[in-house]
Formats: C-alpha cells, sequence, structure tokens
C-alpha cells in the first residue's frame, strides 16, 4: 500500500511540476538550483558507497542507483538552466 502511495504522490508531483515549468520561467530557474542540488547530493552517495532505505519500506536505494539518478537529475539540470536562464522568451 505504501509504494502505491509513494507513487501517486511522484506522479501528482511530477504533472504538477511539468505544468508550472512549461508556463513560468522563474519555475524553470528554482528547478535549476533544485536540480543542481539533487544531482551534486546523489553523486555523494554514490561516491561514498551509501545505501539509503526508503521510508515505511524494506526497498534500499543502492549507490548504483544513486549513481544513475546523479545522472539524470544532472541532465535535467542542463535542460533546465538553459530554459531558465539562456534561451531568452519570445515576445
Amino acid at each position: 500500500m505504501i509504494i502505491v502511495l509513494y507513487v501517486a504522490a511522484g506522479l501528482i508531483m511530477a504533472v504538477g511540476s511539468l505544468f508550472f515549468a512549461w508556463r513560468n520561467r522563474e519555475f524553470r530557474k528554482f528547478l535549476a538550483g533544485a536540480f543542481f542540488v539533487s544531482s551534486g547530493s546523489l553523486f555523494y552517495l554514490f561516491v561514498a558507497e551509501v545505501s539509503v532505505p526508503l521510508l515505511g519500506t524494506d526497498f534500499v536505494e543502492t549507490p548504483l542507483v544513486s549513481g544513475g539518478r546523479s545522472v539524470v537529475h544532472f541532465i535535467l539540470f542542463l535542460v533546465c538552466l538553459y530554459f531558465g536562464f539562456i534561451r531568452q522568451p519570445k515576445t
């Protein structure tokens, strides 16, 4: 049951973030910073070989999963950086 709640919360947050990012340049700037910090902390967990348990479940996120997530978050950081800071909005 807890996994279903995690998936539902993740989908709701993802759809909400995409909606606001599509419409608001300032939100894309915020997401760029958030993805940068997230990719750095996930990369640290990968390098330090720290396993992270998922709250309320028996699942454990391995360092390899943290490394993969850090790459994805860094790519999302670059996308948000481009569309939030570098590319000028069309008038």
